[in-house]
This record gives structure tokens, sequence and C-alpha cells, in this order.
């Protein structure tokens, strides 16, 4: 037999036999964990099993399928539908009429719109179906509320790369691997390090690097794996989570940390607009008057970005994020919006005072508007004596300068104008 003489991939037939073969996710199989203590127990029920691609979701579901002696179907919701479930709910009553169980195993749940997964709810209710839903997008957005109240869900890593080593040894010892290729220590742990916690991916490139030649190196590793991009999922929950990363480093003045998660989003695909719109949001949510200039640096790098374009404008990216990352933080402007926004709730009927309204006519001045009003230039102890906000709201303090920073000055300045206000108010 040859190397090539293997009809399925490496990776399908390294699929763990039983638990005992299973890398990583031994928060769910480990001794006294969910999974084991539900197969122990004999007690199956319908799960979300929720992670990222090569983690072994589909290695799960065929061993709980398998060890509880339970009949098994395997669906993809990217091609499958409702006729398809109609099949398997037949076969599956026949079943339950010679006492079998059966599971259903559906890849990519998320796939299923509201409909379908709907369709699913009454096999699930009745127990005709124990599902188990894979999916690499987060459920609590993806799966309905019904169809995730009948399923446990599991969240399911990536596998650490001690792990993923250990997997490359076996597939090199194990008979159904390649037990007559070798590879040099540093070249699996590359391997292990390039793939993102992906078994499957790093399986699959120890099998195009093989066929280079019976003994791996690094160098053919780094061939195997070509240039390697950070994975990101536009659209999921890992886009949303670099985003969160990037915003937090900045605001903790962590600039290494905020280079990293900004290089992380360009190299993954991430739209160069998008990011430079949530930079522009930065320099006013954290660092606001603290340093005014920050959020004219992220205007620039926002126009520089939409003017060069990729990668030529990521750099102006770049600078912004380091100067947001430097610069004295403040979030009083963030914290007043906010609290202004909730008076406004609060006290939204709130009338304007007359003094405040707009009189362009002779009528609106005889209804009081803008009578008595003290303009600041002629007369500031009568325009600080006058009152600014509605009935309900008098001497609310929505803003509050905070010390670091350009902002210390404000505090400053602040300081004395409610003073002078307070003062201006007395009879």
């Amino acid at each position: 037999m040859t190397l090539f003489a293997h009809a399925a991939p490496l990776a399908e037939r390294m699929r763990p036999a039983g638990l005992e073969e299973v890398v990583g996710q031994t928060h769910l199989v480990g001794a006294g964990k969910p999974l084991r203590l539900m197969l122990e127990r004999g007690k199956l029920s319908s799960l979300i099993l929720w992670g990222p691609p090569g983690c072994g979701k589909t290695t799960l579901a065929r061993l709980v399928a398998g060890l509880a002696g339970a009949q098994f179907f395997a669906l993809s919701a990217v091609g499958a539908g409702v006729k398809d479930v109609r099949e398997i709910v037949v076969t599956a009553e026949a079943s339950r009429n010679m006492g079998r169980s059966s599971v259903l195993f559906l890849d990519e749940i998320h796939r299923f719109n509201k409909a379908q997964q709907d369709a699913l709810l009454p096999h699930v209710e009745s127990g005709l179906l124990i599902l188990i839903g894979a999916t690499t997008e987060n459920p609590s957005f993806e799966v309905n509320p019904a169809l995730r109240s009948r399923a446990r869900t599991l969240k399911l890593e990536p596998i650490p790369n001690v792990e993923i080593v250990k997997l490359l040894h076996r597939a090199l010892s194990d008979a159904r691997g390649l037990p007559d290729v070798t590879a040099d220590e540093d070249a699996l742990e590359h391997l292990a390090a390039v793939t993102d916690g992906d078994a499957r991916k790093a399986l699959t490139a120890l099998e195009v690097a093989a066929q280079m030649g019976m003994h791996v190196t690094l160098e053919a590793v780094r061939d195997a794996v070509g240039a390697q991009v950070a994975s990101m999922d536009k659209n999921g929950e890992d886009f949303y989570n670099l985003i969160s990363a990037l915003h937090k480093s900045v605001r903790a003045s962590h600039v290494d940390g905020a280079l990293y998660w900004l290089a992380r989003m360009i190299a993954g695909g991430a739209h160069p607009g998008y990011v430079a719109r949530r930079i522009v949001r930065m320099a006013s949510e954290d660092i606001g008057l603290a340093d005014p200039n920050a959020l004219k640096i992220a205007m620039a790098a926002q126009q520089a970005q939409d003017f060069l374009g990729s990668p030529e404008g990521d750099l102006a990216l770049a600078q912004a994020v380091v100067y947001l990352a430097l610069a004295p933080k403040s979030n009083s402007v963030y914290t007043a919006w906010k609290a202004t926004l909730e008076a406004v709730e609060a006290h939204g009927a709130g009338q304007v005072p007359l003094h405040l309204r707009n009189a362009p006519t002779s009528y609106m001045k005889s209804l009081g508007y803008g009578t008595a009003y003290a303009y600041y230039f002629d007369d500031p102890d009568g325009s600080f004596a006058q009152r600014y906000l509605p009935d309900g709201l008098e001497g609310a303090r929505l803003f509050e300068a905070t010390g670091e920073g350009w902002e210390a000055k404000v505090r400053e300045r602040l300081e004395g104008l409610r003073a002078r206000f307070g003062e201006a108010s007395k009879p």
C-alpha cells in the first residue's frame, strides 16, 4: 500500500474511535464532565455543539450516538431541508417501534432558517429525534429560542497546540494514519501553531507535507500550509471579539495589544472602512476632551484610508490606533451623553423656558417668548442667573470632567462656571 492508496483523507481516518482518543475538550469529556456523565448514565439529550472549525463537533456527535447504541443520521444544513428531515422522521419512527433511539446530527445548524428549525421542534420535544446541532456561530443569535430551550448548549474550544502535536504524533504512528512517515519535532510544533486549534486543518496539512517526502521537515510544512492569514469570520463572533479586543486595548493604553488586534482584523479581511469608523468612535468614547486632537487624528486616518485604500491606508489606521492608545483617557462626554439621554427619556415633556425660546414675530414676543433673556455679552451676571434646563431638572449635573490630560483645564473651568451659576442663582 502506498501513501496515496487511502481513499479517505487523513483527518477522516484519524477520527477518534472512543472518548479516550479525543484531543482537547477535557471540560466536556473529562471525568465527571457533562458529556462523559451523559454517556455513563445512558441518558442522552439534545445538544447544540458550538465551537470553531476542526474542534471535534462532528466527532463528538458520532461518539455520543455510537456509545449510546443509537441510530445515527447526519445532515448538513447547507444543502438539506425540511424534506430530508421528514424522511429521517419516518425511519426514526420505525426504529423507535423496534426499541432503538435515533440521533440526528445537523451540521451548520445556523444555516437552517426559522421555519426549518421550527420543523424540528415537535420531533425533538417528543423524543423521537435526539438532535445534535453543530455550529460555528453563537447559538444565542443563530438558533431559535424554542429550539435552544429543548437542547443543551455546550461550548467547544480550539484544540490547544500541545494537543494538536499529540494528535500529529498519533497520526504518524497509528496504522490508520501515516505509519511509514517520520517528522521533525519543530515541523509538528509549527504545524500546530499555524492551524488555529483546528485538528482537521493540521492533519490535512501533514498529509500534504508527507506527499512531498516520507520525512516531514519544517520547510515541507511551511510549503504545505502556504501563507497563513489569521482566521476571522467577518459576520461571526470572532469578528466582534477582535473589535472588542482592539477597543479595550486602546482604552487601557496598551499600545502593543491595540496594534496586534488591529493587524489581526486587517489581515483577516475586515473592511478597513468599518475599522476606521470604530477608531473614530474610540476617539470620542474613551479619549474625548482629555485630548481633543484624538478625534481629528482618527478622522484624518479614516480619510487617508479612504483616499489611499489598502495596504497604504492601513498605516494611517495604525498611526491613529497608536495615538489613541497613548493619549490620556476620559469618558466624561460618553458618560454625560448617556445620562442626558436618560434624562430626556425621563423628562421628555420638559418645556423650553420662555426666556430661551425663539421669538421671530411680535405675536410670539407677546406670548413671552424670549422675554427677559439676558444676553451674555450685555449682562454676564444676568446670563448666569438664568435657568437653562426645564422644570424637574433644575440643578442637574449631567457632565463631570475628569482630571486627565487637557480635560484637567476643562474641569478647572467647569468648576469656576458652576460656582458662578450657583452664586448668580442665589436670591
